[in-house]
């Protein structure tokens, strides 16, 4: 199971960089098995203002959220998620709102985090956080981009 995090979302709907709108658009065509976290659906819609200048509405941003929803079912958070992103926080020092994604992540069994913005966490048990937009990173077959 997949979870795309806030910044991939909002690729998915900014023209001003076709590059990676592409990638963050194929990710959520291609998806077979994804969910989308509730903390993500909120700051999509908080970050979706900076694509204001480029036309984006409000009503954009909660139309294609809404097209998000049609596509991963949404995940509500509880106490289990907040007790795991406490922990995440005090004792390993992950930041407040990267540890709510993170823990976000365990409770619903993603294996896989699409994320530009949370560095550093890819060896937590079970997860793995990949960078979509990263030009080093294979892509299906193995190959690099160029």
């Amino acid at each position: 199971m997949i979870a795309i995090d806030t910044n991939v979302l909002i690729y998915a709907c900014d023209r001003s960089d076709p590059r990676r709108q592409k990638i963050a658009l194929d990710l959520v065509d291609e998806a077979t098995d994804g969910v989308l976290l509730w903390q993500v659906a909120c700051e999509f819609l908080a970050a979706s203002r900076k694509l204001a200048k480029n036309g984006f509405t409000a009503q954009d941003a909660w139309n294609r959220l809404s097209e998000f929803m049609d596509v991963f079912p949404l995940i509500p958070p509880n106490a289990e998620i907040l007790k795991g992103a406490r922990t995440l926080h005090l004792r390993y020092g992950v930041s407040f709102w990267d540890s709510l994604i993170l823990s976000s992540c365990t409770q619903a069994n993603v294996e896989t985090l699409y994320s530009e913005d949370v560095p550093g966490h890819a060896s937590l048990p079970g997860l793995r956080v990949i960078n979509p937009f990263d030009i080093n990173r294979p892509d299906s077959t193995g190959r690099t981009e160029d």
